[in-house]
Parts: structure tokens; sequence; C-alpha cells
């Protein structure tokens, strides 16, 4: 699944392409795209079209079109789930659709095109009331550290009472969303940090890092048009970003730490992996079950 920094290069382009357009026609193909609606894909395209998009937001890593309609406060929005494949691609109405182009949204204004495209097929659509702004089914996701309204030291005095290891704490996005398998990974070589280590014992300075170096690695991310790692992750006019080329843990095993020069080690984590220095960051001896 894309995090921080690829949900926000979408929303950027989104944002620059739809906000304040009317939908004209919406096409959603087949149930998969839909299945998160409970009414089916041709309730949800009925009930898309004539609606304004007045504009498009993002929490962490859950991205979101508002959708109101001719001078009126925005009172629902289409929740867009990108999955572990899934795209949204801006062209013009004559350009041929790419293959798994499971939904269309064309503008009263004849202009581009929005494309849903989803190889896999793990993303799509749903609608959800907004509530404060805020899809009510995404309500209970944290803050992400670029929020301006994040309080970095409440974060930190939550994480400080969970006795789970700090990666663990990290990607549970009802503490801070955002981070994700990569970018804690990277945040916690930055802090010299072990994953497993307890989020308990750490001292709040050492957990403030931990979110500082966070929030710096997907800025840096985010100046780079965010990871890719094969052409599936791109922002709506096709691009990669290029972040990969400067990853210094994640999927670095085997190769020398930047940092020490000692071989990176690649360690089972839930159902993913850990990459971490053994040198920069000592595991602990008794691992949280």
């Amino acid at each position: 699944m894309p995090e921080l920094p690829e949900v926000e290069v979408v929303r950027r382009g989104l944002a620059g392409h739809v906000a304040g357009r009317t939908v004209a026609d919406a096409e959603i193909r087949g149930h998969r795209v839909a299945r998160r609606h409970v009414a089916g894909p041709q309730d949800l395209a009925d009930r898309l079209r004539g609606r304004v998009i007045t504009g498009a937001h993002r929490r962490g890593k859950y991205l979101w079109l508002a959708l109101g309609d001719q001078d009126a406060v925005p009172d629902e929005a289409l929740i867009v789930h990108l999955g572990m494949s899934g795209q949204m691609l801006v062209a013009g109405p004559g350009v041929p659709e790419p293959k798994h182009t499971h939904a269309r949204l064309s503008f009263t204004d004849g202009g581009d095109e929005l494309r849903f495209v989803d190889q896999r097929t793990f993303g799509g659509f749903a609608l959800a009331d907004l509530v404060d702004g805020v899809p009510t089914t995404i309500a209970h996701i944290a803050l992400d550290p670029f929020d301006p309204a994040y309080d970095r030291a409440a974060v930190i005095a939550d994480i400080r009472r969970r006795r789970s290891g700090i990666k663990r704490v990290l990607l549970n996005q009802s503490v801070v969303s955002g981070i994700g398998n990569i970018y804690a990974d990277e945040a916690l070589w930055r802090a010299g940090i072990h994953g497993e280590r307890l989020a308990s014992r750490l001292t709040g300075p050492a957990i403030g890092r931990v979110l500082d170096h966070a929030r710096d690695v997907m800025s840096d991310a985010l100046e780079q048009g965010g990871t890719s790692f094969d052409a599936l992750y791109v922002n709506v006019n096709g691009a990669s970003g290029y972040f990969d080329r400067s990853l210094s843990a994640y999927g670095q095993e085997g190769r020398p730490c930047p940092r020490c020069g000692t071989t990176m080690r690649r360690e089972q984590f839930m159902n993913r992996s850990s990459t971490s220095c053994p040198r920069c960051q000592v595991r602990p001896r008794r691992i949280p079950g």
C-alpha cells in the first residue's frame, strides 16, 4: 500500500486537475472497484453524477475527493483506496484507456477525464459522509506529522504508554498515521534504534527523534515524487517517483550500512520484513510478544 508521500503526490495532482469541476458522467465497471460501497457500482455511479469535486484531501495514507453541490458546503466524500497497485490518472477523452481501467469520470467542461486503473484490483471507491471535513469512516485515523493540528508531545506520551515494539507502534495508524514499512525502517535507521525495542522503554527524546526522522524522510521522499519499485505506483500523469534510489535501510539487506559499513540485515516482521544495521541498531535481547 502506498505510504504518505506517495498518496500526497497523487493528492496534489488531483487537486490541480479536478477541484471545482462537475462530474458529467461516471462509469464504475464491476463490483470489485465498488465492493466497499454496499449499494453497488451502479448506485455509486448515479450518486457521483452532477456532484462538484470541491477538493482533494488526505489524512495519513487515506485519500478522498470532497463532493458538494454548486455553492454548497461539501457533505460527502469519494474515498479512493489505492491498494497495492491503484492509479488515479488524468487523460484527454480521446486518449485510449489503459488495460485494467475500472472507473472513469468525465466532466461538464469537456476537459480531461479521471480514470482509476488497478492491475491487482485491491483498490476501489467508497462514499462516506463528511463531518468537520473528514469522512466518517476514517475519523478514527490519527493525524499525520504534516497536519497543522498534529500534537507531537501528545503522540510521544501515547507511544511511551505502549508495551509493543516501536516499529509496530509506528505502523499503528490510530497512534500516528502515514508511516508504513518503508519509512518506519528509514526513520529507525536514522535514529539508530532497532524496531523491536519496546516503546515503553524508550525515552521521550528518543521517541521524538524517531518521529522527527519519520517526518524528515517522508518529506525527502515527497520532494522526489515518492518511492516507486515498479511501474504500478505513479502520479496522475503516469510518472514514477525515484526516492527508492535514496533509501538507506528498507530493501538494503546484504549491502553495507551507509553509516558504519556493517552488512545490513533483513528480519521477518509480522507478515512483512524489517531491514536494519546490526551495529547501529542493536537488537534487544527480549523481543516483545
